[in-house]
């Protein structure tokens, strides 16, 4: 009965928030209190809860301050370089845009925190997708993808886990799935390519002036690209059709101008300064916005690279190094009280968003933990696996990952059902080894789990509602998840 009841709990939240029933903290909150209630043990939902809230909290914290200091780092300008770089690759191509995306979640996914990853790539990435229409469920959906796989660094947290709950070395599952991992993070960069070609059908190439008169036109529901029919809901004046466009992405305007690589128009001086002047309205690329700190950039710099690096070291817990880097960020840059309350301010919205939502997912942790029901599942799913399939328990392994990490933590599935699997794998002469490596592979459907609160400072931040980028980014997970198992059982490595 719990089997079930935890399965019937589950589908319910998926599908009322991507019906847009219910908003997804109050589906997190409500959807499990319910159930609980149901389980026949509603007189014991407040220890549940605090239990989940107890085991979230540091949680929380951390991604508290983390909002705080990655939005003074851009406040700062501190990533306003990346932002150019990315604009000069990706011109104004749609298609290079998406990749960018993925390049740029990859990159920054070698600290080996998501929420780091998809504020810096969001706020990187959103003026861009802004300035041209396009959908961004493109973006939330790639970046996700980008940094499961690259979330199975040995410091990123899943591996580290495995080797923990299995008693082996984390070298010995990361290094020998190396080839499988690159065979899944270049299948997401073709994914990008391919999702990018249909934005630029979809949207065209825009010289900064079109871009700008739609940026200021209302905006309507987000474009779910790839979910169904490839028409835009939303189309502005002024688009130049894909069909006409260079291949390079570039377009030309009316007026003359034409697009470069670096986002300036070149032409007659009226075009230039039309350019100049869009350059300065597009949001998050303001170069003579009054928060920025350009003689402080070496010392921001500095403090972003020393806390990554204490981070990935271990030397404080991760909340504590975002709260001494928060708060030393706001000294420094804004030393008077009034503009760091300003600051505060500017982000309060991003981090009650977030913060809210981490508190409403251990509710729903809680009572899925304390009932009972997840070990049910997860007992159940183990003991359904036929006896036929015990040689191939490193398949087995990998398939039910993707699963078992969407619907339950990570901590769960390491502690809880690995050890299980690995079991009845070793009965069958299936190696410790092969089962630890294929655990993992379900990363990149993980990262946009309900559960993982990084997924909600990611479409908090890209204004993408939770159920949308769901029903977008699930089957492009999946299949980027089977393309690293698949590449694992090729080369033998599984």
């Amino acid at each position: 009965m719990l089997t079930i009841l935890g399965f019937a709990m589950i589908a319910t939240f998926l599908v009322l928030i991507m019906m847009k029933k219910m908003s997804p903290i109050a589906a997190l909150v409500l959807i499990p209190a319910l159930f609980c209630v149901f389980v026949g043990k509603g007189a014991h939902l407040g220890d549940y809860v605090i239990d989940g809230v107890s085991s979230l909290a540091p949680t929380a914290a951390m991604l508290m301050f983390a909002i705080v200091y990655f939005g003074v780092m851009i406040d700062v300008g501190l990533f306003d370089p990346i932002v150019r770089a990315i604009l000069k690759f990706c011109k104004a191509d749609p298609m290079r845009v998406v990749v960018g995306t993925a390049l740029l979640a990859a990159i920054v996914s070698l600290d080996g925190d998501g929420s780091t990853t998809f504020m810096i790539t969001v706020s990187a990435m959103y003026p861009l997708y802004k300035r041209l229409k396009m959908s961004l469920v493109v973006m939330t959906g790639v970046a996700a993808m980008a940094n499961g796989v690259m979330n199975t660094l040995p410091w990123g947290g899943p591996t580290a886990r495995a080797a923990t709950a299995l008693k082996v070395d984390a070298t010995d599952i990361f290094v020998p799935m190396i080839p499988a991992l690159a065979v899944g993070l270049l299948a997401v960069v073709a994914l990008a390519y391919v999702l990018g070609l249909r934005e630029r059908r979809r949207v065209g190439t825009l010289t900064l002036d079109q871009a700008l008169v739609r940026e200021r036109e209302p905006e309507s529901e987000t474009v779910l690209v790839g979910a169904g029919a490839g028409a835009a809901t939303r189309e502005g004046a002024g688009r130049t059709p894909g069909k006409g466009a260079a291949s390079d992405g570039t377009g030309t305007g009316s007026g003359g101008a034409v697009v470069g690589s670096d986002g300036t128009g070149t032409g007659s001086d009226a075009a230039d300064g039309n350019d100049r002047e869009a350059d300065d309205d597009f949001q998050g690329l303001d170069p003579n916005r009054p928060t920025l700190r350009p003689r402080l950039y070496w010392f921001n710099a500095l403090l972003t690279v020393a806390l990554l690096t204490a981070m990935i070291m271990e030397l404080l817990p991760i909340p504590v190094l975002f709260l001494l880097g928060a708060a030393l960020a706001l000294t420094v840059n804004f030393p008077h009280i009034p503009d760091q309350k300003a600051r505060i301010a500017a982000h309060a919205d991003n981090v009650l968003n977030v913060s809210g939502m981490v508190f409403a997912a251990a509710v729903f942790t809680g009572v899925l933990t304390g009932t009972g029901m997840v070990d049910h599942m997860a007992n159940w799913l183990v003991e359904t696996i036929p006896e036929g399939m015990g040689p191939h328990m490193g398949l087995v392994t990998g398939l039910l990952s993707l699963p078992l990490t969407y619907f339950m933590s990570n901590d769960g599935f390491y502690f809880g059902v690995l050890p299980v699997l690995a079991e009845a794998g070793h009965a069958h002469g299936v190696s410790t080894l092969e089962i630890a490596r294929a655990s993992i592979v379900g990363q990149p459907l993980h990262m946009s789990s309900p559960l993982v609160p990084a997924v909600y400072v990611l479409v908090g931040m890209a204004k993408v509602e939770f159920g949308d980028h769901t029903k977008f980014v699930v089957k492009w997970a999946v299949l980027t998840s089977l393309v690293i198992l698949a590449a694992g059982i090729l080369f033998g490595i599984i």
